[in-house]
C-alpha cells in the first residue's frame, strides 16, 4: 500500500479515535465512574464480586469503602487458583495469559492476569493510539515506508493446566494479527528466542538491512542492541545504517540517563522520541505532543484509577483519592482496578501529575525504591534529574547505576553510596561527587537539610563498577532483558552487597 494511502487511512482511524479521547479529555470524572460501574456491573456474579456483593455498589465511595486494597500478596490465591484453570474467580471471562514478572523488589515470581479485553481494549488499543498521535504530530511521516525494530522480552511462552505464562511481551506477540509481522522486524520466531545473547546477534543479522524507520523497546536493552547494530556493521552512527530512521517509542525505564547515548548515535536534530508508560498489569499512559517529557493518563482503556499521596503512604493517615482529588506537582501511588479482574490493586509505582486538564502525569519511580533511611525522601526523579544537570557541566556517559544507605555506626554519620558504571567515566570522581550531591540539594529540600553542615549524612561515596557487572548480576538472576532493570534506590543494602560480591 503506497505511503499517502497509508497514512490517509490512519488519518481515518485517527480522527474516529480522537472523538473518543475527546470525551474523556472533556468529561473525566464522567468516563472514570462508568467505567468503574461497567466492570462491576460485569463482574458481579464472579465469585469476588459476590464476596463483596458488586450488584449492590452504586457509587465510588461505596466501591472504596467496602473493596479493600491489594497488593500481589493478598491477591497471590486468587491468581493461584485460576491458573489451576478455575474460572470466573475475579473476572467473569476465562483468563488464559498470565504474565510472569519477577518485579525488582522480590526473587518471587508474579503472574499477572491478562484478560483477552486487556488485550484488545487496553494494550493493543495503546499501541494503535500511540501511532495514531505520533501520526497526527507528524504529518509527513514515512514510518510505514519501512518497519519497526521491536525489541522485547526473552522468554518463551509456558503451558499449564490450560493456561499460558511467559513476558507480556510474548504474550502480546504470540495474539497480534498475522499482519503485524510484516511490518515488524525481527520476525516472531527471532523475538521469542529464550537465550538472550544469542538472540541479540540473530536481531541484528535480520535488522541490519532492513529499511527500519522506527523503534520500539525499553532504552537501557535498546542501546546494548543499538550498539551491537553498529559494531556488527562497522559504521559510526545508525544513520549511516538506516537513513530513515525517525522515531523511537520507549518506557520499562526512565529516559533521562540514556539520553546522550542516544544522540550521538542517532545524530538527527528533528528525531523524535516518544515516550509510554505501561506494565504487565495495563498501559496507562502515552505521550501525546513531539518534544515533551509529559505523559496523558488514557482514561478509557479499562482501567479506573486511584491514588494514595506519598506523604501518607504507608503511615496511619493514608488516604485513598479518586482521580478528580489529585493536585498537580504532587507525588501519587498508583492503585488501579483494571479489565482483567484486579480490584484497588497497588501497582508499586509512583506518579507526579504534571496537569490536570487534561491529567498528564511523570513517572517519577517505585514505592519501594527509594532511600528514607534518614529522612531525606529520596526518590528515583531526584537521582535521574541531578545525573542529568551534571552531564551538561562534565563528560560522562553512565551504563547503569544503584544507590543504597550507608547506616550510622556509633559516632560515625550516615551516607548514599552509589555503585555506577560508566560507559565514558568523568576525569575527576571528586568534582563528580561534589556536583552530584549539589545537584540532589537543589533538587530535594529533605536531602538538602540533612546534608546541611554534615549534620545527618555526610557526602556520597561513588564506587565505579567494572564493565559488564551489572550485566552479570543480572544475568546470574536469570533476569537479561526485556523489561528487567536494575533497581536504582534501595532502602537496604542487599542489591548493593550483592554486586560488590561480584566485583
Amino acid at each position: 500500500m503506497p505511503i499517502p494511502l497509508v497514512n490517509s487511512v490512519a488519518s481515518w482511524f485517527l480522527k474516529k479515535r480522537f472523538h473518543q479521547i475527546e470525551l474523556f479529555l472533556k468529561y473525566p470524572y464522567e468516563v472514570q465512574n462508568e467505567l468503574l460501574m461497567n466492570l462491576l456491573d460485569l463482574s458481579k456474579h464472579t465469585e469476588f464480586g459476590q464476596q463483596y456483593d458488586f450488584k449492590s455498589i452504586r457509587t465510588y465511595r461505596e466501591f472504596a469503602a467496602r473493596v479493600p486494597v491489594s497488593t500481589y500478596e493478598n491477591y497471590h490465591h486468587w491468581i493461584q487458583r485460576s491458573r489451576q484453570g478455575e474460572q470466573n474467580l475475579f473476572w467473569p471471562k476465562p483468563i488464559k495469559w498470565f504474565a510472569k514478572s519477577s518485579g525488582t523488589t522480590n526473587t518471587k515470581s508474579k503472574f499477572i492476569p491478562v484478560s483477552n479485553a486487556a488485550l484488545e481494549d487496553c494494550h493493543y488499543a495503546a499501541g494503535k493510539d500511540l501511532l495514531c498521535m505520533y501520526l497526527n504530530n507528524n504529518p509527513n511521516s514515512e514510518l510505514f515506508n519501512g518497519k519497526n525494530l521491536r525489541l522485547g522480552g526473552s522468554k518463551e511462552l509456558y503451558e499449564e493446566n490450560g493456561t499460558v505464562f511467559g513476558d507480556l511481551s510474548a504474550i502480546l506477540i504470540d495474539n497480534m494479527p498475522f499482519w503485524a509481522e510484516f511490518s515488524s522486524t525481527p520476525s516472531n520466531k527471532v523475538s521469542l528466542m529464550s537465550d538472550w545473547n544469542t538472540k541479540m546477534q540473530a536481531i541484528v543479522d535480520e535488522t541490519v538491512n532492513e529499511n527500519v524507520t522506527s523503534l520500539a523497546g525499553v532504552p537501557s536493552w535498546m542501546l546494548v542492541l543499538l550498539n551491537q547494530v553498529l559494531e556488527t556493521s562497522g559504521q559510526s552512527n545508525l544513520l549511516d545504517i538506516w537513513p530513515n530512521l525517525e522515531v523511537y517509542f520507549h518506557g520499562g525505564v526512565s529516559f533521562m540517563p540514556y539520553v546522550g547515548q542516544y544522540k550521538k548515535i542517532i545524530p538527527k536534530k528533528d528525531f523524535n522520541y516518544y515516550e509510554t508508560y505501561n506494565a504487565s498489569e495495563g498501559f496507562f499512559a502515552i505521550q501525546d505532543q513531539n518534544n515533551s517529557n509529559e505523559l496523558l493518563l488514557m482514561l478509557d482503556y479499562g482501567i479506573f484509577y486511584e491514588f494514595i499521596p506519598m506523604d501518607t503512604y504507608g503511615t496511619s493517615e493514608e488516604k485513598i483519592i479518586p482521580l478528580h482529588e489529585v493536585e498537580k506537582g504532587k507525588n501519587y501511588a498508583m492503585i488501579i482496578t483494571t479489565n482483567a479482574g484486579l480490584w484497588r490493586y497497588k501497582i508499586g509505582d509512583t506518579v507526579k501529575f504534571t496537569c490536570i486538564d487534561p491529567y498528564r502525569i511523570k513517572v517519577t519511580g517505585r514505592t519501594k525504591h527509594f532511600i528514607n533511611a534518614f529522612g531525606e525522601e529520596l526518590i528515583i526523579e531526584n537521582t535521574e534529574k541531578a545525573l542529568q544537570n551534571i552531564s551538561k557541566k562534565m563528560n560522562f556517559e553512565i551504563s547503569d547505576y544503584t544507590v543504597a544507605p550507608i547506616f550510622m555506626k556509633g559516632n560515625e554519620k550516615g551516607a548514599h553510596e552509589w555503585l555506577i558504571e560508566f560507559k565514558t567515566p568523568p576525569e575527576d570522581l571528586n568534582y563528580f561527587t561534589e556536583l552530584l550531591d549539589n545537584a540532589l540539594k537543589a533538587l530535594n529540600s529533605d536531602y538538602e537539610a540533612k546534608r546541611y553542615n554534615n549534620m545527618t549524612l555526610n557526602p556520597p561515596k561513588i564506587n565505579i563498577a567494572r564493565t559488564g557487572l551489572f550485566h552479570d548480576w543480572l544475568k546470574r538472576k536469570n533476569k537479561l532483558g526485556g523489561q528487567h532493570k536494575v533497581p536504582r534506590l534501595s532502602n537496604s543494602r542487599e542489591f548493593l552487597e550483592e554486586l560488590f560480591n561480584l566485583f
